[in-house]
């Protein structure tokens, strides 16, 4: 692959999906830290409307709303927060948009009909699946999976869950590690993309843990590892 385009060491963020809960929760966190944050949306009147109220909340006026499309352009990193079987319209979408670009995976590979039990993509992983479909111009990473929207959500608060970070190449990766680090949250480089699935299914066993232990938010952390 070519080197990524990024080379920003404060680069700007689009949110697709960022009008629903998790993509909010990351937007909010992404621009109360003082990143550059796009939300993308379908429709951008919509995307604008959660711009305005977070700039509001947070009393900030570094978001900005667009389409999909047009938040994918602009941005330097582009995180999708949507979920797996909504994507192919929406990276269908930006696709023309998407060149040279950073693209974050938050989804994970879960059976539909009962989210507490894995379902491995048929290409091995859905970072892989968008990683094929973009082709080569982009870099594809997965992050997020394993911690939930109630923990993104609390804004005050010190998330202790750590976040995974497997995919394209280890300068990628670092970059989007310092992207997360800067919300306050520790993220370590876990590997190439043939890693995702280990990344993507670990969800399901998190919710199942949910389930038993009648919780929400059950989340990894790393021992044995330094921390900066």
């Amino acid at each position: 692959m070519s080197n990524p385009t990024v080379v920003n060491p404060n680069p700007s963020l689009a949110v697709i999906g960022g009008t629903g809960k998790e993509g909010s929760a990351i937007a909010m966190r992404f621009a109360k830290a003082g990143v550059r944050t796009l939300i993308g949306s379908r429709d951008a009147a919509k995307a604008q409307n959660m711009a305005n109220t977070i700039n509001s909340k947070f009393s900030i006026k570094n978001v900005e709303g667009y389409t999909n499309r047009d938040a994918t352009a602009k941005a330097d990193i582009v995180l999708l927060a949507v979920p797996y079987d909504g994507m192919k319209p929406i990276l269908e979408d930006i696709k023309p948009a998407a060149s040279g670009k950073v693209i974050i995976n938050i989804a994970s590979s879960l059976d539909q009909e009962k989210k507490s039990r894995a379902r491995i993509n048929p290409a091995g992983s859905i970072a892989t699946e968008i990683q094929q479909f973009f082709g080569e111009t982009t870099k594809v990473v997965d992050a997020f999976q394993n911690i939930s929207p109630e923990q993104l959500e609390k804004f005050d608060e010190k998330i202790e869950t750590d976040v995974l970070v497997v995919g394209a190449d280890r300068e990628t990766r670092d970059m989007v590690i310092a992207l997360i680090k800067k919300i306050g949250i520790d993220a370590f480089d876990a590997g190439m993309i043939q890693n995702a699935v280990v990344v993507e299914t670990m969800t399901a066993a998190l919710i199942a843990i949910n389930i038993r232990y009648k919780v929400r938010g059950a989340g990894v952390r790393l021992v044995g590892v330094p921390r900066s």
